[in-house]
C-alpha cells in the first residue's frame, strides 16, 4: 500500500492556503480639488493616473466614467466635454456639448454618457433636457426629450437592455424610465437629490438616493424590498452622498459613498445579508470627492493589465 502522508499533506496544504481574492481593479474619476482619473488595485495602489481639468463654473465635475471594450476610457474632462482616452494617455475622441448640435449659447451640463456596441455615444445633456445620440464623427443621430418639472436636470442616466433610459433627476428627486421616444414608462420618487440608479438582473431597480443617505431596491410595484439607511448594519460605515452603483456577477452590490469624510470608505461591496465584503479607501488619491467609478474584474481587469504592460 502506498503511504498516505503525501495525500494528507496536500489536503492540509489546501486548508493552509486560502483561495486567492478575486482579481479586481477600480477605475475612478475624482474631482473637488483632486481632479484625477486613475486605475487602482483593490487595495488602492495606483497603477495609472491622468490629471483632468477639474472644477469650472463654480462646480466640481467627474460624475461618470466607463472602461470601453478597447481598453480606452470614456470620461468627461469638464462639464461639457466628453472624451475617450487611451491608457497611453492619447485623446482619440472628443465631443463638446456646449458648441455642437444646437447648444451654442445654451446652459448645458453633462453628468452621464455611454458608448453603445454599435459605436454610437449616448450623452445626457442636462439643462437643455435631452439625451443625445451621436455617431463617431459627432453627428446627431437622434434625441430623447426628458420630462418637465426639473427632470431635464439629470445626474446618472443608464441605457437599459430594452433601449429605454433610466434617468435620475436631483430636483424634483425622481428616478424615471423613459422609452426611446421620451415617454415615461415607470418612475419612483425619492424626495431626495437622487444620484444613481441601475436595473438589476431580477428586474428590480437599485437606487442611490444621494442626499437621502440610503440605497433602496425597489420592485416594479414600487415597493422597497431591500435597503440600507444612514449606517451600514454591523459596521462603522456612515452613508453620506450615495452615488454610483454596480451589481456584480456574484449578486453583491457595490456602492459609492461620496463626501463621507476621512476614515470612511469611498466604495464598498455588500451582499444580500448586508454584510460588507470589501472596502475601498484611497483618501490620499481621491479625497472627499469620488462620485464616479467602475469595478473592473475578469476579462476587463485582464485587458487593462495587459494594456499597461505594453511599451509606451
Amino acid at each position: 500500500m502506498k503511504p498516505l502522508l503525501p495525500f494528507w499533506g496536500l489536503l492540509l496544504l489546501g486548508f493552509c492556503h486560502p483561495v486567492l481574492a478575486e482579481d479586481r481593479l477600480v477605475l475612478v474619476g475624482a474631482s473637488y480639488g483632486k481632479n484625477v482619473l486613475a486605475i487602482c488595485e483593490a487595495d488602492g495602489t495606483v497603477l495609472w493616473k491622468q490629471p483632468t481639468a477639474g472644477p469650472e463654473k463654480g462646480h466640481a465635475g467627474h460624475h461618470d466614467v466607463h472602461l470601453l471594450p478597447s481598453g480606452n476610457i470614456l470620461y468627461h474632462d469638464s462639464w461639457t466635454t466628453t472624451k475617450e482616452i487611451t491608457l497611453g494617455k492619447r485623446t482619440v475622441w472628443e465631443y463638446d456639448s456646449q458648441t455642437q448640435n444646437g447648444n451654442v449659447g445654451k446652459g448645458v451640463d453633462v453628468h452621464a454618457f455611454a458608448r453603445l456596441p454599435d459605436g454610437t455615444t449616448m450623452i445626457a445633456e442636462s439643462g437643455v433636457g435631452r439625451i443625445l445620440y451621436v455617431d463617431p464623427a459627432g453627428k446627431w443621430l437622434r434625441q430623447v426629450p426628458l420630462g418637465e418639472g426639473g427632470r431635464g436636470k439629470t445626474r446618472l442616466v443608464r441605457v437599459l437592455e430594452n433601449g429605454h433610459h433610466l434617468a435620475c433627476a436631483e430636483n424634483p428627486g425622481v428616478v424615471t424610465e423613459y422609452d426611446r421616444q421620451g415617454n415615461i414608462i415607470w418612475e419612483y420618487p425619492t424626495q431626495t437629490r437622487v444620484y444613481g440608479a441601475i436595473r438589476l438582473r431580477n428586474g428590480n431597480t437599485l437606487i442611490a438616493t444621494g442626499s437621502g443617505h440610503s440605497v433602496l431596491e425597489v420592485n416594479p410595484a414600487k415597493e422597497i424590498v431591500w435597503e440600507i439607511r444612514d449606517t451600514v448594519p454591523g459596521t462603522a460605515i456612515k452613508l453620506a452622498w450615495t452615488t454610483t452603483l454596480q451589481e456584480l456577477p456574484n449578486g453583491n452590490f457595490v456602492i459609492g459613498n461620496c463626501h463621507a469624510g476621512e476614515g470612511q470608505p469611498q466604495i464598498f461591496e455588500i451582499n444580500r445579508e448586508k454584510k460588507v465584503t470589501w472596502q475601498f479607501d484611497a483618501w490620499d488619491l481621491v479625497g472627499n470627492g469620488l462620485a464616479c467609478w467602475e469595478i473592473l474584474q475578469g476579462d476587463q481587469a485582464a485587458l487593462v493589465r495587459a494594456k499597461l504592460r505594453e511599451p509606451s
